[in-house]
């Protein structure tokens, strides 16, 4: 045994200790308005994911979130997360929070692999760069039954299916766990963490702002709810939601018009003081 810190760190031998890697994987999330032949209907909005085609083993041709391995002697966890987003996207001003930590045995074939996930709300619009083997997914069905959630994402080229087996862990809170339950074209758990994230960002947008990090400086009241409908997955009363952005939004000068539609005023996200 050792009788002082400096013996101890002299003769401290790290190959005495099993070895695992840190990664950081971000769900890069957006909306999109989806194309209607009608020049008077109104465009539907859909939640859109940056997915990545993987060009190596393991899980080639796979599609997966951008991450990356963290460099444990010269960044954090978020400096690692916010450099694969500035890799992505060439932004580093986007809203950015922590997710979970993702830590099964076998998630990743090669070695321990611990996934420190991030989620990412950035408005397309600003993206002004395409990066290699990566495509938007729009999120076009969610279905949940008898605690399977099914998702099916499509990028106008490809379709990826998957469900995840989602149970309350306690009865008094609502924190779910997550399991793979069908997956064919996703690598690792990414589809645990892609039904992760749109949980905490349909819980939050009921107490928070962050839906703003999706929106342009200026949008009419009309697409904020549509944006709002796609992340709930369920239709709001006009008045309802109304009221729930009383607060949040301020009217402006400028309107909207053409389009087949009557000309509608443009609103601004009003920051709290």
């Amino acid at each position: 045994m050792y009788s002082t810190e400096e013996e101890f760190l002299k003769n401290y031998n790290p190959d005495e200790f099993e070895k695992l890697s840190m990664t950081t994987d971000i769900m890069i999330l957006s909306v999109s308005d989806q194309e209607v032949s009608n020049y008077r209907k109104t465009s539907k909005k859909m939640m859109s994911i940056l997915l990545v085609k993987r060009d190596d083993f393991p899980y080639k041709n796979k599609w997966c979130l951008p991450g990356g391995f963290l460099n444990p002697s010269t960044e954090t966890l978020e400096e690692c997360a916010r450099r694969v987003l500035k890799r992505e996207t060439n932004l580093s001003d986007i809203y950015m929070e922590q997710l979970y930590t993702f830590d099964r045995i076998d998630r990743d074939p090669r070695l321990r692999v611990v996934s420190c996930s991030y989620i990412a709300l950035v408005d397309k619009k600003r993206l002004n760069q395409e990066v290699k083997n990566a495509s938007w997914f729009d999120i076009i069905d969610i279905k949940e039954d008898k605690g399977i959630v099914r998702l099916t994402l499509s990028n106008g080229k490809e379709i990826i299916d998957f469900s995840v087996k989602k149970t309350l862990r306690k009865n008094s809170s609502d924190r779910y766990s997550f399991e793979t339950d069908k997956n064919d074209s996703l690598a690792f758990d990414h589809d645990i963490v892609i039904l992760a994230g749109l949980e905490r960002i349909k819980n939050k947008i009921n107490y928070t702002d962050i839906v703003f990090n999706m929106m342009g400086k200026y949008f009419t009241l009309g697409d904020l709810q549509r944006v709002y409908e796609v992340i709930l997955n369920k239709k709001l009363l006009d008045p309802a939601f109304r009221r729930i952005i009383a607060d949040k939004v301020e009217k402006t000068d400028k309107m909207r018009g053409g389009e087949g539609h009557r000309p509608s005023y443009l609103y601004k996200y009003k920051k709290s003081e």
